[in-house]
């Protein structure tokens, strides 16, 4: 399990430990948060991030697995499955992330240098009101919890993301294999319309219908929110028989 862009991997450990009585779940900092430092913006892209997921479970000898998770993550998880169907047996996306047309990918590149200069001159809390109020209240909490935790510079290098394209068009979406749950967002950066869309076009994709973010506060809420329609996806797909 990923956590999403901000957070780290704290974010997830309540959804772990409701897990934990039939897996091993593993919920690693993702390239640039927490304790996995890397201060070169050349090293966060797309594929790089798929990369270390699969690094990862190389590691910890896992020859597949299923690989989900919030926000970005959700998104890598996505971008595993495309690069290495071999390797994802199920993927989760939670709160799955807007994908640009041309137009607004120019704009959000525009912002992500903006939060990185701004990271580099007043620290990580002033970059982050760019954000915060545009937020669904759960992330912007996960996001301000993470803040003591995160490294400076990976934080500002982290934002050259914003200079790559996750998906050029939804159609790239349609070669994934695995069996996908995605759970609709509930702010702009996670618009509802693009979790349908996205549920459209991925061929075995299944979209949670029970899951609202409006009262969410907490880790343990997103936890209890969601952790159910995990569950009976995953029961659906044979990975708890």
């Amino acid at each position: 399990m990923l956590h999403g862009g901000g957070p780290d991997h704290h974010s997830l450990l309540p959804m772990a430990n409701r897990l934990a009585d039939r897996f091993t779940v593993v919920v690693p900092d993702v390239r640039g948060y927490g304790r996995s430092v890397c201060q070169d913006p050349d090293l966060h892209t797309w594929s790089r991030y798929a990369d270390d997921v699969i690094a990862l479970l190389d590691h910890l000898d896992v020859p597949d697995a299923v690989v989900g998770g919030t926000g970005l993550g959700g998104t890598i998880a996505l971008r595993v499955g495309l690069a290495f169907p071999a390797r994802v047996r199920s993927i989760v996306v939670i709160s799955a992330e807007d994908i640009e047309d041309d137009e607004a990918k120019i704009a959000e590149t525009a912002l992500m240098d903006r939060f990185a200069d701004r990271v580099r001159a007043e620290g990580i809390e002033a970059a982050w009101e760019l954000f915060l109020p545009h937020l669904q209240p759960l992330i912007g909490n996960l996001v301000r919890s993470a803040i003591p935790r995160a490294d400076p510079g990976s934080v500002a290098a982290a934002a050259a993301i914003g200079r790559d394209r996750s998906f050029r068009t939804l159609d790239e979406l349609s070669a994934i294999e695995a069996p996908v749950l995605i759970v609709p967002g509930a702010d702009e950066r996670h618009p509802v319309e693009v979790t349908e869309r996205v549920s459209a076009t991925i061929p075995n994709a299944t979209l949670a219908q029970n899951v609202s973010f409006d009262a969410l506060r907490t880790a343990d809420d997103l936890a209890d929110a969601v952790i159910p329609e995990i569950r009976r996806f995953l029961d659906n797909c044979g990975e708890l028989s």
